[in-house]
C-alpha cells in the first residue's frame, strides 16, 4: 500500500464526537510510552503527523488520522506507568473501552507491546479483555532495534511461552522498528486486506 496522504482530523473524549464511522478503521493502543506516535508515523510515511513525546502519557484523547482519504488511525491513551492522577486513568481506561466496544467500523486494534521487556501482566491482561469481548486485535512488538537479534527473539519468545497458556493458535505478531522502518509493509498489507474486505455499519 501507498500512503500519499494522511491528516489529523480530530481529538474527542467520548465516542460520539468521534468522526462519522463510514470508514475502516484502526486503533492503535499500548503502555505509555512504548512507541504508538512513532510507529504511526512510520506507517505514514509523515514524520510529524502523531506528536512524540518522551513525557509518557501525552496523548489523552482519541486522536483520529485520515489516511488516503479511505480509512482511519486512531490513536488512543496510553496506559500503564503515566504520571497522572489515579482519576484520571480511571477517566482514560473507561473512554478507550467505551470506544472500542462501541466503535462500529473498528476493524482491529493494533495492541503494542515493548519487545525490552518480560511480559506484563497488564498487557496480557489487555488481550484478555479483547478475547472475553471478542473484539478483534493483533499484536506489535516495537523497538526491536534497541537490542540484539538473539535478545529480541528470547524475549518474544518468552511471550509466547505465556501466551500459549490461553491463546492457540497465537494472535497475529508484527515486528517493527520505527527508525529503521521495520515491519511497514507487513502491517500495511494486513490493513490493505482488511480494508476490502470493509462493509459499512449502521453508522455508515
Amino acid at each position: 500500500m501507498d500512503i500519499v496522504s494522511a491528516e489529523f482530523i480530530k481529538s474527542s473524549a467520548f465516542v460520539k464526537d468521534c468522526p462519522p464511522g463510514n470508514k475502516p478503521e484502526y486503533a492503535f493502543l499500548g503502555r505509555s510510552n512504548v512507541g504508538k506516535s512513532s510507529l504511526i508515523n512510520m506507517l505514514t510515511g509523515f514524520g510529524k503527523l502523531a506528536k512524540t513525546s518522551s513525557t509518557p502519557g501525552k496523548t489523552q484523547l482519541i486522536n483520529h488520522f485520515l489516511i488516503n482519504n479511505t480509512w482511519f488511525i486512531a490513536d488512543l491513551p496510553g496506559f500503564g506507568f503515566a504520571k497522572v492522577s489515579k482519576k484520571l486513568r480511571g477517566s482514560w481506561e473507561k473512554m478507550i473501552q467505551n470506544y472500542l466496544l462501541q466503535r462500529e467500523n473498528l476493524v482491529c486494534t493494533f495492541l503494542l507491546i515493548d519487545s525490552r521487556h518480560e511480559p506484563l501482566k497488564n498487557d496480557l491482561e489487555n488481550m484478555e479483555w479483547f478475547a472475553s469481548k471478542g473484539l478483534p486485535f493483533v499484536l506489535v512488538f516495537t523497538k526491536a532495534d534497541k537490542m540484539g537479534s538473539t535478545t529480541l527473539q528470547t524475549n518474544i519468545a518468552r511471550y509466547n511461552k505465556e501466551l500459549r497458556k490461553q491463546w492457540d493458535p497465537l494472535p497475529m505478531q508484527f515486528i517493527t522498528s520505527s527508525e529503521k522502518r521495520e515491519g511497514r509493509d507487513a502491517i500495511l498489507d494486513f490493513i490493505e486486506s482488511c480494508n476490502q474486505d470493509f462493509t459499512i455499519g449502521p453508522q455508515g
